[in-house]
């Protein structure tokens, strides 16, 4: 009954406010651009009144009406906002309200106040007041671009790259040194092998700002070294929210297209996960499966052939569009019987789903010549053909939050479900003059599922003690993921040279079927105490915490492959599609299909490890002189990853030579980050800054493991680190940064700005993915410790309105941000007489080479038209990454790199009605149609492809609505 009564006396006390107005606002410091808490907010003449919360928001009903609204508190000069209009059941916004240091003479200031707050001039205000040097973009940017996602927003901040269409990199470093963070929290993302999230999965309406770290504080976790992203979402919607959108997408290459390729799944592919029809069969788990002539009946192995999918070709069907659509809504409202405290809720529900279809995929595996005097390199693999994608991603996000003056406490939920079908048909070519190759055509169909799913849920609260200058923040985030990829196919028929063809094991090889089961638990905490005290007459914060995280996986790969009674017998004729056929399966003659087991007992592809990282820091922030803000601190890391699992040769039987680790340290390390900021205020819109910190970049579960993982499209292996080598300890250790920054940054009001900045960074053995050189009759590659290395950078950004140079272009803005970043790695001796062992005649191999995954450059530009009161906006955009090192070659094997993409789009957005609440926009991606393209680069040879396809036009038009 108490429910019942609770939930009685909030929907009165919405029906009372619905009969009201409300009036809205955010108080700001504006010294300091940071909200004020407990300023008093009266209409003017009367005793009605409230005060702002821990954030500096209010919320005041009151009667429709025309108010003289009075802003107060101690120190600062008086605002009064003349001639607020309420309307009965909306709601009237004053943003950006600012209140200035009060002066001798104390007097009433007079304002207007704005319908809209330029959040792009608060993002700066965050910049120039920020302990770290950071570059971000406001939601009011987002939404004037026309950006839906925040993976579209972050291409318009200095010195990121999007790599995929999804992951955000920083100063053109890698994901091993880039992370994400979600309203300050670790989270993991969809790919739990990367330290980044899929940024697309967050739309912009439900996004408050998102904010790149340059470089390293106290507070923030130590694993970064390129940027630290964080993505804050709303809690407190300013305003009520209910928005809904819709778009479709075109690409002429891709779309509606009758060469596609698919293949049948489940009934809930749509939804992003498999219904269970590729599940493996349960007896397939037994340590013997029933196979012929072992004890099981015929009708036994025939019976577990037929459990498994017959369906191992792919299929030929016309692609559709990409569509998407989503809806988000929240609001707050007062609470509590003196209306001092707020609640507020918001809600989002995304679906995606694309369609790619390549025609022109190429993988190749190319070799240097063992002649020094033979240049060109020799292909020992090349595959030619075509690959189908659909893609289906589904999020939900939900929160509830309430504050007072003192107090918030916030619960945020988040569920994502990511589902990709995958299709391609290759014709490949092995050449037995390449070494290790055996020489053979074969044509392969393969097909893929991989299912991903990621619950996050965060407990936030702060707390402020009653005015002392004691402020808590306590977090607690779990987040439980799954990634699945059940029945990869890959069936590979040899071409012979007397007109047939078979199934070789030497060749094409046997088919094959793989499942992966992977599950990640990944728990964090973190405790913030700051202390707010003056020192010199100016304000000081002392801030300390603790923080903990707990993260354990399970991973299991299971192979099965098919093998044959029989002799094969094979018509010239015969499509994949049929193969397993009920006429050639055991104990049917020709062939006689059975499946054959390729898993051990203990299953060396099967591994468990865990994390316990706990972290302890401390930050003063004080005026030393006058204009000369500094920030020293220290943390504290204590790492702990453990590790059950064994090698190949132990799961065979050899526990002599064989390695099995039980739960056994894998990496045990405490390490101390120092950090020293010095920002030197050279007048109010202007700062100097500089910085030295280390951080510190480890390795992931998989690289520190026995695990072998197998792309059945590019047929290449990944290789945990465990494995020992006669170049290679099996010994993977952490990568120690040094990182030394300065900047320079001038703010310009509207939210323009100037900023250059150069930066220095050295590696303590960076990890990088090494092709291993004993491998050559397989594609094979291993994370590995590569020597030390340097860096050092330099970073240009302007936003600029081109009113500077004529009034009529006041609608006009170009911005633009350029780093250039030059690169070296020490090699260690291994690669470096690896490489030597295969110099080409006048080659003179040096001991120094480019780091892997470091852009020499990224430029990303934008030229903007906006018209905001007729609801107009357009841009063009454009962004490229310099040729890249991407794995390292050594010995027999060149060096593979990434080539520039450069990425030219276009965005119109209009908006519709009297209010502005519909909206129309409309998108071309990649206009110069650009090709991805990765590429073998050896001395004095024409580079060849490793990896190449062309994404095409998109033509994109989406539909939304504010209610």
């Amino acid at each position: 009954m108490r429910h019942i009564g609770i939930v009685i006396l909030l929907l009165l006390s919405t029906i009372v406010y619905s009969q009201k107005g409300t009036i809205r606002a955010t108080v700001y410091d504006d010294n300091t651009g940071e909200t004020l808490v407990g300023v008093s907010v009266v209409i003017k003449g009367t005793y009605t009144g409230t005060s702002t919360d821990l954030d500096g928001h209010f919320i005041l009903p009151v009667d429709a009406g025309t108010y003289d609204l009075q802003v107060s508190f101690i120190s600062f000069d008086p605002v009064i906002i003349n001639d607020v209009v309420v309307t009965a059941g909306q709601e009237t916004i004053l943003k950006d309200i600012r209140m200035g240091a009060s002066t001798i003479q104390l007097q009433d200031v007079m304002i207007t106040a704005r319908a809209l707050r330029n959040t792009e001039a608060a993002i700066q205000t965050i910049k120039r007041n920020s302990t770290a040097m950071v570059d971000g973009i406001s939601a009011s940017k987002m939404d004037f671009i026309g950006d839906a996602t925040a993976v579209e927003a972050a291409k318009r901040v200095t010195g990121v790259t999007i790599e995929g269409g999804k992951y955000i990199y920083v100063r053109g470093l890698g994901d091993r040194y880039s992370k994400t963070t979600l309203n300050g929290m670790e989270i993991p993302g969809l790919d739990p092998d990367r330290n980044s999230l899929q940024m697309d999965i967050f739309p912009t309406n439900l996004i408050e700002n998102m904010v790149v770290s340059k470089n390293f504080t106290a507070d923030m976790p130590a694993d970064f070294t390129g940027g630290l992203i964080n993505v804050e979402t709303k809690d407190f919607p300013e305003t009520k929210v209910f928005d809904v959108s819709v778009s479709m997408a075109y690409n002429p290459d891709m779309h509606f297209n009758s060469d596609y390729l698919t293949y049948d799944g489940g009934k809930f592919d749509f939804l992003g996960f498999d219904d269970g029809s590729r599940a493996l069969p349960s007896l397939a788990r037994n340590d013997k499966i029933p196979v012929p002539y072992s004890g099981y009946s015929t009708q036994e192995v025939t019976n577990f052939i037929k459990s498994f999918s017959n369906q191992l070709g792919a299929q030929n069907k016309t692609s559709f569009m990409d569509y998407s659509a989503g809806i988000s809504m929240g609001n707050q409202w007062n609470v509590g019987s003196r209306g001092d405290g707020k609640m507020s809720y918001i809600f989002s529900l995304s679906y995606k789903s694309d369609t790619k279809f390549y025609d022109d995929m190429h993988y190749g595996e190319y070799q240097k010549n063992l002649n020094p005097d033979v240049y060109e390199m020799r292909y020992a693999t090349v595959q030619n053909g075509m690959l189908g994608e659909k893609n289906v991603l589904v999020g939900a996000l939900a929160g509830l939050a309430y504050k007072n003056n003192y107090n918030t406490l916030r619960l945020t939920a988040m569920r994502l479900q990511n589902g990709e079908s995958r299709a391609a048909r290759l014709n490949i070519l092995n050449s037995a003059e390449a070494v290790g190759q055996s020489g053979y055509e074969a044509e392969s169909d393969n097909l893929e599922y991989n299912q991903r799913s990621l619950t996050n849920v965060l407990v936030n609260g702060t707390h402020n003690i009653n005015d002392s200058g004691w402020d808590l923040d306590w977090r607690i985030s779990p987040t439980f993921s799954t990634s699945d990829d059940p029945d990869i196919r890959k069936t590979a028929f040899t071409l012979n040279s007397n007109g047939t063809k078979s199934f070789s094991a030497g060749a094409g090889g046997n088919p094959s079927r793989i499942w992966r089961e992977l599950t990640e638990i990944n728990l964090p905490a973190r405790f913030d105490v700051t202390r707010a005290y003056k020192y010199n007459g100016k304000d000081a914060r002392l801030k300390f915490g603790v923080s903990h995280i707990y993260k354990k996986r399970d991973y299991e790969i299971l192979f099965f492959d098919i093998q044959f009674a029989y002799t094969q017998v094979w018509d010239i004729n015969t499509e994949i599609s049929s193969v397993l056929d009920d006429v050639n399966l055991f104990p049917n003659r020709p062939n006689g299909i059975y499946y054959q087991s390729g898993n051990n007992t203990p299953n060396p592809n099967q591994y468990t490890s865990n994390i316990n990282n706990s972290g302890f820091y401390l930050s003063n922030e004080f005026y030393p002189l006058t204009r000369l803000k500094t920030i020293v601190g220290l943390r504290a890391e204590n790492f702990v990853q453990r590790h059950t699992g064994r090698d190949q040769s132990y799961a065979s039987g050899d526990k002599v030579s064989g390695r099995n680790l039980d739960n056994d340290e894998v990496l045990n390390s405490f390490d101390l980050f120092p950090s020293v900021n010095l920002i030197y205020e050279v007048r109010d819109n202007q700062n100097l800054r500089a910085s030295y910190a280390r951080t510190i970049a480890r390795p992931s579960f998989k690289e520190l493991s026995f695990a072998q993982i197998l792309d059945p499209i590019s047929n290449s292996i990944f290789n945990g680190s465990l494995f020992q080598y006669s170049d290679w300890d099996g010994n993977l250790t952490e990568t120690l940064i040094d990182n030394m920054d300065i900047r320079w940054e001038y703010f310009l009001e509207q939210g323009q700005n100037i900023s250059a900045s150069v930066f220095y960074k050295q590696f303590d053995n960076p990890i990088e993915m090494v092709r291993i050189p004993e491998q050559q009759t397989s594609t094979e590659y291993q994370p590995r410790n590569v020597g030390d290395a340097v860096l050092m950078g330099f970073e240009f950004e302007f936003n600029r309105s081109l009113s500077v140079i004529a009034p009529a272009l006041q609608k006009f803005s170009l911005n633009g941000n350029l780093t250039l970043v030059k690169s070296e790695v020490n090699m260690t001796d291994a690669e470096y007489n690896s490489r030597k062992a295969y110099e080409k005649s006048g080659e003179n191999v040096n001991s120094k080479r480019d780091m892997a995954g470091q852009s020499p450059y990224v430029i990303n530009a934008g030229f903007i038209y906006g018209d905001r009161d007729n609801g107009v906006e357009a841009g063009l955009f454009y962004n490229v990454k310099g040729k890249t090192l991407s794995i390292v070659g050594a010995g027999l094997f060149p060096d593979i790199y990434v080539a520039p993409f450069h990425s030219v789009n276009f965005s119109f957005k209009k908006k519709l009605g009297l209010e502005k609440n519909t909206g129309i926009d409309f998108k071309i991606s990649n206009i110069l149609g650009e090709k991805y393209e990765s590429f073998y680069d050896s001395y004095n040879a024409s580079t060849q492809v490793y990896k190449s396809y062309s994404p095409g036009r998109s033509f994109s038009i989406g539909l939304s609505h504010s209610f």
